[in-house]
């Protein structure tokens, strides 16, 4: 398993040809509390740079785009009833959606964890 992430705050878990797409704790904390989030139908095929989720929190509404393009093969139904996992648990159980990768080469765009690390820190 890889994790990397975007400079837009998204990140994915690498499991073979599946992402799994989710935002960052920057992204989050950014955010405020988090109270509806609105994920794709299963099955959407998307291109990178398309929306993958809204979210909606006490200070704002925001889109989150997928880092990648493929087929999305899970949903995160618990969203619906807790939306505060992307607060409470942003890089697990607040994840938004499983997709099947189409072109792996969009892959070599995104972040290590240290390379993040560093890109949030000179927000600062």
């Amino acid at each position: 398993m890889t994790i990397k992430f975007t400079k837009d705050h998204e990140w994915v878990l690498l499991e073979g040809d599946v992402a799994t797409i989710g935002i960052s704790d920057y992204a989050q904390d950014q955010l405020g509390d988090v109270v509806f989030v609105e994920v794709p139908e299963v099955g959407a095929d998307l291109s990178k740079g398309d929306e993958i989720a809204v979210v909606e929190s006490v200070k704002a509404a925001s889109e989150v785009y997928t880092p990648v393009s493929g087929e999305v093969i899970e949903i995160n139904n618990d969203l619906e009833e807790t939306p505060t996992l992307v607060n409470e648990d942003p890089l697990g159980g607040g994840w938004f959606a499983r997709i099947k990768i189409t072109d792996s080469t969009e892959l070599a765009d995104l972040l290590d964890e240290e390379g993040y690390k560093a890109f949030v820190e000179g927000l600062d």
